[in-house]
């Protein structure tokens, strides 16, 4: 069997390929990046670079391949960053979906989309939210996610696709720019003597639904086993943490006590998520403690901190 792996070199792309090369070693992994990277990075992957908004370099690719199984992660991943670019973002992420599923009709490849709980309406809500909640995409990213989820729908038709929609998930391996990695890369940067002894957050007040992203991996590769073809899944630990909980684990494992310096608006917002769905359908639970996965994520901060340290000296 031949699986491809769309944005394998990124964060979620990375679990997902070793997942899979750990508990299925006779699959054949293929893996598209944007940005050129060393098959040395991971050897059970063969990677391929190229824009998936180029048609006809991911149709050459697919006709190449002949992929049983397709799971489209790349996308531009940043709700805050999307603000910014809205366009690039919206354009980005409908267009490669679109020139993948185009190029997979021919072959009926499965193909699992990974949507985002962000195209859900969250306003003053303190309710778990199923796969029938109101949907109020707020964000240019949410805009973009939930066209690639009801282009998944339209393409149900012609192709046997799944759509998930994961609610926040974090681990080790992930960048700057999402709130627990944030703070795992400041604390560990506060630790080493890169940064002054401030910690910066928005919203501690938040509860927030998170699941490790190992977990994550886990109900992709089970929904593409199991799941229906044209449904769609929420993918949620059905537990929320307060932001500032979060902060006060990560800061726990930690002899810094920096300063906690806040801005913007401090609501309490509510964001959960029920995954019966995918439950019922694959039988996946989570697994991995919410504290272990924290402990991950700032021991994974410490090394990459370091790295960057030594290439400096």
């Amino acid at each position: 069997m031949r699986v491809l792996i769309t944005g394998a070199g990124g964060f979620v792309g990375k679990h997902l390929s070793q997942h899979i090369a750990d508990t299925q070693p006779d699959v054949e992994i293929h893996g598209t990046t944007l940005e050129a990277i060393s098959q040395a990075n991971a050897a059970s992957v063969i990677f391929h670079q190229l824009d998936l908004r180029d048609t006809q370099a991911v149709k050459f690719l697919i006709e190449q391949i002949l992929p049983d199984q397709v799971y489209h992660l790349a996308a531009l991943s940043s709700p805050a960053q999307s603000y910014l670019q809205p366009w690039t973002t919206i354009e980005n992420n409908i267009n490669a979906q679109r020139s993948i599923l185009d190029s997979c009709v021919p072959f009926s490849s499965r193909v699992l989309i990974v949507g985002s709980a962000d195209l859900y309406d969250f306003r003053d809500s303190h309710q778990t939210i199923t796969e029938d909640s109101p949907i109020c995409a707020t964000s240019p990213y949410a805009m973009s996610k939930y066209a690639q989820d009801m282009m998944g729908l339209e393409y149900n038709q012609k192709l046997p696709v799944i759509r998930v929609r994961p609610f926040n998930h974090t681990g080790p391996g992930q960048s700057p720019g999402f709130v627990a990695a944030d703070f795992a890369t400041q604390i560990a940067e506060i630790e080493a003597g890169q940064r002054e002894s401030v910690i910066k957050v928005r919203n501690l007040k938040a509860q927030v639904d998170f699941t490790d992203v190992r977990d994550v991996v886990r109900a992709y590769a089970l929904l593409m086993a199991k799941g229906t073809p044209g449904d769609v899944y929420n993918l949620a630990s059905g537990k929320t943490y307060r932001v500032e909980d979060l902060l006060n684990i990560l800061l726990s494992h930690s002899s810094v006590r920096p300063r906690i310096e806040t801005s913007g608006n401090q609501r309490d917002s509510f964001k959960s998520g029920s995954a019966e769905k995918l439950r019922s359908a694959t039988g996946w639970e989570p697994k991995i403690a919410f504290e272990q996965t924290l402990l991950d994520l700032l021991n994974d901060c410490r090394q990459r901190v370091q790295a960057t340290m030594t290439k400096r000296s």
